[in-house]
Protein backbone atom coordinates (compact mmCIF):
# COMPACT_ATOMS: atom_id res chain seq x y z
CA UNK A 1 0.00 0.00 0.00
CA UNK A 2 1.08 3.67 -0.50
CA UNK A 3 0.85 5.87 1.76
CA UNK A 4 1.22 9.71 1.96
CA UNK A 5 2.45 11.18 4.92
CA UNK A 6 2.21 14.97 6.06
CA UNK A 7 4.05 16.12 9.04
CA UNK A 8 6.48 13.21 8.35
CA UNK A 9 9.24 14.99 10.69
CA UNK A 10 6.99 15.17 13.69
CA UNK A 11 6.33 12.97 16.66
CA UNK A 12 3.40 11.62 14.87
CA UNK A 13 4.73 11.45 11.68
CA UNK A 14 8.19 9.55 12.70
CA UNK A 15 6.14 6.94 14.79
CA UNK A 16 3.75 6.33 11.65
CA UNK A 17 6.86 5.62 9.27
CA UNK A 18 8.26 2.89 11.67
CA UNK A 19 5.34 1.67 12.27
CA UNK A 20 3.97 1.37 8.20
CA UNK A 21 7.75 0.62 7.42
CA UNK A 22 6.02 -2.87 5.57
CA UNK A 23 4.24 -0.52 3.31
CA UNK A 24 5.59 2.26 0.75
CA UNK A 25 5.69 5.18 2.53
CA UNK A 26 5.80 8.75 0.97
CA UNK A 27 6.83 11.43 3.90
CA UNK A 28 6.73 14.76 3.51
CA UNK A 29 7.69 17.38 5.68
CA UNK A 30 6.39 20.67 5.50
CA UNK A 31 9.37 21.88 3.39
CA UNK A 32 8.13 19.02 0.73
CA UNK A 33 4.78 19.70 0.84
CA UNK A 34 2.89 23.25 2.12
CA UNK A 35 -0.34 21.31 2.51
CA UNK A 36 -2.26 24.96 2.65
CA UNK A 37 -1.03 25.44 -1.22
CA UNK A 38 -3.90 23.42 -3.50
CA UNK A 39 -2.03 23.53 -6.31
CA UNK A 40 1.46 21.47 -4.74
CA UNK A 41 -1.41 19.32 -3.36
CA UNK A 42 -2.96 18.25 -6.01
CA UNK A 43 -0.07 18.02 -8.05
CA UNK A 44 2.11 16.02 -5.68
CA UNK A 45 -0.94 13.86 -5.19
CA UNK A 46 -2.45 12.97 -8.83
CA UNK A 47 1.69 12.25 -9.27
CA UNK A 48 1.98 9.79 -6.82
CA UNK A 49 -1.94 8.22 -6.57
CA UNK A 50 -1.51 7.23 -3.04
CA UNK A 51 -4.16 4.72 -1.34
CA UNK A 52 -4.10 6.63 1.82
CA UNK A 53 -3.07 10.15 3.25
CA UNK A 54 -2.47 10.47 6.84
CA UNK A 55 -2.62 13.93 7.96
CA UNK A 56 0.66 14.67 10.56
CA UNK A 57 0.92 17.88 9.47
CA UNK A 58 -0.66 20.96 11.58
CA UNK A 59 -0.18 24.69 13.44
CA UNK A 60 0.33 23.39 16.81
CA UNK A 61 1.81 26.47 18.68
CA UNK A 62 -1.41 27.00 20.54
CA UNK A 63 -0.49 29.93 22.05
CA UNK A 64 0.58 31.80 19.38
CA UNK A 65 -2.53 30.87 17.12
CA UNK A 66 -3.90 33.57 19.17
CA UNK A 67 -2.09 36.33 17.45
CA UNK A 68 -1.10 34.27 14.66
CA UNK A 69 -4.18 33.87 13.09
CA UNK A 70 -3.82 32.95 9.40
CA UNK A 71 -0.95 30.81 9.85
CA UNK A 72 -3.60 28.49 12.40
CA UNK A 73 -6.31 28.14 9.30
CA UNK A 74 -3.51 27.91 6.70
CA UNK A 75 -2.23 24.85 8.42
CA UNK A 76 -5.21 24.03 10.22
CA UNK A 77 -8.33 24.37 8.33
CA UNK A 78 -7.21 25.41 4.47
CA UNK A 79 -4.57 22.77 4.00
CA UNK A 80 -6.80 19.99 5.43
CA UNK A 81 -9.68 20.80 3.16
CA UNK A 82 -6.82 20.85 0.34
CA UNK A 83 -5.76 17.12 1.29
CA UNK A 84 -9.45 16.01 1.28
CA UNK A 85 -10.60 17.54 -2.09
CA UNK A 86 -7.59 16.21 -3.50
CA UNK A 87 -8.41 12.52 -1.76
CA UNK A 88 -11.70 12.55 -2.99
CA UNK A 89 -10.29 13.37 -6.82
CA UNK A 90 -8.21 10.09 -6.40
CA UNK A 91 -10.10 8.20 -4.49
CA UNK A 92 -7.61 7.91 -1.44
CA UNK A 93 -8.45 7.48 2.21
CA UNK A 94 -7.58 10.40 4.55
CA UNK A 95 -6.57 9.51 8.15
CA UNK A 96 -6.50 13.16 9.59
CA UNK A 97 -5.69 14.29 13.63
CA UNK A 98 -7.63 16.27 15.29
CA UNK A 99 -7.51 17.49 19.34
CA UNK A 100 -9.37 17.83 22.25
CA UNK A 101 -9.55 21.59 21.78
CA UNK A 102 -12.61 21.14 20.18
CA UNK A 103 -14.45 21.47 23.00
CA UNK A 104 -15.05 23.27 25.93
CA UNK A 105 -13.55 21.61 28.57
CA UNK A 106 -16.45 22.12 31.20
CA UNK A 107 -18.05 18.64 31.99
CA UNK A 108 -17.52 17.64 35.24
CA UNK A 109 -14.45 15.08 35.79
CA UNK A 110 -14.37 12.58 35.31
CA UNK A 111 -16.84 12.83 32.93
CA UNK A 112 -15.66 12.11 29.43
CA UNK A 113 -16.35 13.35 25.79
CA UNK A 114 -17.84 11.56 23.68
CA UNK A 115 -17.51 11.67 19.36
CA UNK A 116 -20.86 12.38 19.55
CA UNK A 117 -21.31 15.15 21.90
CA UNK A 118 -21.06 18.68 20.57
CA UNK A 119 -18.84 20.62 20.66
CA UNK A 120 -17.36 24.35 21.27
CA UNK A 121 -13.83 25.61 20.99
CA UNK A 122 -12.70 28.16 23.31
CA UNK A 123 -9.22 28.94 21.59
CA UNK A 124 -8.21 29.95 17.94
CA UNK A 125 -6.39 27.04 17.70
CA UNK A 126 -9.44 24.79 18.68
CA UNK A 127 -11.66 26.96 16.45
CA UNK A 128 -8.98 26.70 13.32
CA UNK A 129 -8.75 22.73 13.85
CA UNK A 130 -12.70 22.22 13.84
CA UNK A 131 -13.32 23.96 11.02
CA UNK A 132 -10.45 21.49 9.13
CA UNK A 133 -12.61 18.54 10.27
CA UNK A 134 -15.81 20.12 8.98
CA UNK A 135 -13.91 21.19 5.86
CA UNK A 136 -12.79 17.11 5.62
CA UNK A 137 -16.01 16.33 6.19
CA UNK A 138 -17.80 18.61 3.70
CA UNK A 139 -15.41 16.90 0.87
CA UNK A 140 -17.19 14.03 1.10
CA UNK A 141 -14.00 11.99 0.65
CA UNK A 142 -13.41 8.62 2.66
CA UNK A 143 -11.86 10.28 5.78
CA UNK A 144 -11.45 8.90 9.45
CA UNK A 145 -10.59 12.16 12.17
CA UNK A 146 -9.10 11.34 14.97
CA UNK A 147 -8.92 13.33 18.12
CA UNK A 148 -6.16 13.36 20.21
CA UNK A 149 -4.54 14.70 22.89
CA UNK A 150 -1.67 15.52 25.41
CA UNK A 151 1.04 13.58 22.88
CA UNK A 152 4.52 13.42 23.64
CA UNK A 153 7.17 11.00 21.82
CA UNK A 154 11.28 10.36 22.08
CA UNK A 155 11.67 13.00 19.24
CA UNK A 156 10.64 16.61 19.41
CA UNK A 157 9.82 19.01 21.91
CA UNK A 158 6.74 18.28 24.25
CA UNK A 159 6.11 18.60 27.77
CA UNK A 160 7.49 15.65 28.94
CA UNK A 161 10.94 16.41 27.53
CA UNK A 162 10.90 19.70 28.88
CA UNK A 163 9.67 18.78 32.43
CA UNK A 164 12.80 16.46 32.55
CA UNK A 165 15.22 19.30 31.32
CA UNK A 166 13.95 21.45 33.90
CA UNK A 167 14.61 18.74 36.78
CA UNK A 168 17.72 17.81 35.23
CA UNK A 169 19.34 21.75 35.06
CA UNK A 170 18.33 21.95 39.02
CA UNK A 171 16.01 19.55 40.98
CA UNK A 172 15.85 22.25 43.93
CA UNK A 173 14.12 24.59 41.69
CA UNK A 174 10.57 24.82 42.73
CA UNK A 175 8.53 24.63 39.03
CA UNK A 176 5.14 25.14 38.80
CA UNK A 177 2.48 22.71 36.93
CA UNK A 178 -0.97 22.67 36.62
CA UNK A 179 -3.03 20.50 38.41
CA UNK A 180 -6.92 21.25 37.33
CA UNK A 181 -6.82 20.35 33.77
CA UNK A 182 -7.45 17.15 33.43
CA UNK A 183 -6.80 14.42 30.44
CA UNK A 184 -4.88 11.51 28.67
CA UNK A 185 -1.21 11.65 28.23
CA UNK A 186 -0.79 9.80 24.58
CA UNK A 187 2.20 8.32 23.59
CA UNK A 188 2.21 8.94 19.64
CA UNK A 189 3.54 5.14 18.81
CA UNK A 190 0.28 3.10 19.43
CA UNK A 191 -1.29 6.20 18.26
CA UNK A 192 0.24 5.33 14.79
CA UNK A 193 -0.36 1.33 15.54
CA UNK A 194 -4.04 2.97 15.55
CA UNK A 195 -3.65 4.62 12.56
CA UNK A 196 -1.81 1.45 10.66
CA UNK A 197 -5.15 -0.86 12.01
CA UNK A 198 -7.59 2.07 10.23
CA UNK A 199 -5.85 2.24 6.73
CA UNK A 200 -8.15 -0.49 5.39
CA UNK A 201 -10.87 -0.16 7.92
CA UNK A 202 -14.13 1.18 6.50
CA UNK A 203 -14.49 3.72 9.87
CA UNK A 204 -15.48 7.31 8.76
CA UNK A 205 -16.09 10.07 10.69
CA UNK A 206 -14.68 11.11 14.23
CA UNK A 207 -12.72 8.45 16.24
CA UNK A 208 -11.10 9.32 19.45
CA UNK A 209 -8.05 8.02 20.13
CA UNK A 210 -6.27 8.48 23.09
CA UNK A 211 -4.93 6.31 26.13
CA UNK A 212 -6.91 5.47 28.78
CA UNK A 213 -7.69 6.67 31.96
CA UNK A 214 -6.56 10.74 32.80
CA UNK A 215 -4.88 12.81 35.14
CA UNK A 216 -3.40 15.89 35.75
CA UNK A 217 -0.15 17.50 34.13
CA UNK A 218 1.29 17.89 37.65
CA UNK A 219 0.35 14.39 38.14
CA UNK A 220 1.66 13.27 34.44
CA UNK A 221 5.15 15.20 35.38
CA UNK A 222 5.59 13.53 38.94
CA UNK A 223 4.82 9.58 37.46
CA UNK A 224 6.92 10.02 34.49
CA UNK A 225 10.10 12.25 36.55
CA UNK A 226 9.61 8.95 39.32
CA UNK A 227 9.85 6.62 36.56
CA UNK A 228 13.10 7.86 35.47
CA UNK A 229 14.43 8.36 39.02
CA UNK A 230 15.15 11.69 38.52
CA UNK A 231 15.09 14.31 41.98
CA UNK A 232 12.49 17.41 41.29
CA UNK A 233 10.58 19.73 43.17
CA UNK A 234 7.33 20.26 41.67
CA UNK A 235 4.45 22.37 43.02
CA UNK A 236 0.94 21.99 41.83
CA UNK A 237 -1.00 25.19 40.90
CA UNK A 238 -4.16 26.49 39.61
CA UNK A 239 -4.84 27.58 35.90
CA UNK A 240 -5.10 30.82 37.55
CA UNK A 241 -1.71 30.87 38.41
CA UNK A 242 -0.57 29.96 35.19
CA UNK A 243 -2.09 31.91 32.72
CA UNK A 244 -1.28 31.30 29.20
CA UNK A 245 -2.51 33.17 25.85
CA UNK A 246 -5.02 30.13 24.81
CA UNK A 247 -7.65 29.22 27.09
CA UNK A 248 -7.14 25.29 27.46
CA UNK A 249 -9.61 22.92 28.63
CA UNK A 250 -10.42 22.37 32.11
CA UNK A 251 -11.69 18.26 30.89
CA UNK A 252 -9.89 16.69 28.28
CA UNK A 253 -11.07 13.64 28.64
CA UNK A 254 -11.45 11.78 25.81
CA UNK A 255 -13.61 8.34 25.44
CA UNK A 256 -12.41 6.11 22.73
CA UNK A 257 -16.10 4.62 21.93
CA UNK A 258 -15.94 4.34 18.03
CA UNK A 259 -12.46 1.85 18.62
CA UNK A 260 -14.03 0.15 20.79
CA UNK A 261 -17.62 -0.52 19.67
CA UNK A 262 -15.69 -1.95 16.41
CA UNK A 263 -12.88 -4.00 18.87
CA UNK A 264 -10.21 -2.31 17.58
CA UNK A 265 -9.10 -0.19 20.66
CA UNK A 266 -4.59 0.18 20.93
CA UNK A 267 -4.74 2.03 24.01
CA UNK A 268 -3.76 0.94 27.81
CA UNK A 269 -3.92 3.76 30.70
CA UNK A 270 -1.61 6.40 30.18
CA UNK A 271 0.53 5.09 32.69
CA UNK A 272 1.33 1.41 31.25
CA UNK A 273 2.21 3.62 28.16
CA UNK A 274 4.85 5.48 29.70
CA UNK A 275 5.90 2.79 31.72
CA UNK A 276 6.78 0.98 28.37
CA UNK A 277 7.90 4.27 26.66
CA UNK A 278 10.83 5.16 29.76
CA UNK A 279 11.51 1.47 30.11
CA UNK A 280 12.82 1.95 26.12
CA UNK A 281 13.47 5.56 25.82
CA UNK A 282 14.36 7.00 29.02
CA UNK A 283 18.50 6.74 29.14
CA UNK A 284 18.29 8.37 25.76
CA UNK A 285 16.06 10.92 26.94
CA UNK A 286 18.09 11.65 30.20
CA UNK A 287 21.25 11.71 27.67
CA UNK A 288 19.91 14.16 25.74
CA UNK A 289 18.15 16.56 28.20
CA UNK A 290 21.72 17.03 29.83
CA UNK A 291 23.51 17.47 26.72
CA UNK A 292 20.97 20.25 25.79
CA UNK A 293 22.20 21.84 29.48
Amino acid sequence: MKILITGAGGQLGRDCQRVMAEHEILPCTHRELDIANANSVNSLLEKEQPQVIINAAAYTAVDRCETEKEAARLGNTKGPKNLATAAARIDARLLHISTDYVFDGERQVPQSYLESDPVSPLSEYGRSKLAGEQAIVASGCNAAILRTAWLYSAHGGNFLKTMLRLALADGKRELKVVNDQYGSLTWSRPLAEQLALLLTSDITGIIHATSEGHGTWYEGACYFLNRLDVPYTIRPCTTEEYPTPAHRPHNSILENSVLKTAGINVFKSWQEHLDDFTSEFGGQLIEEARTSL
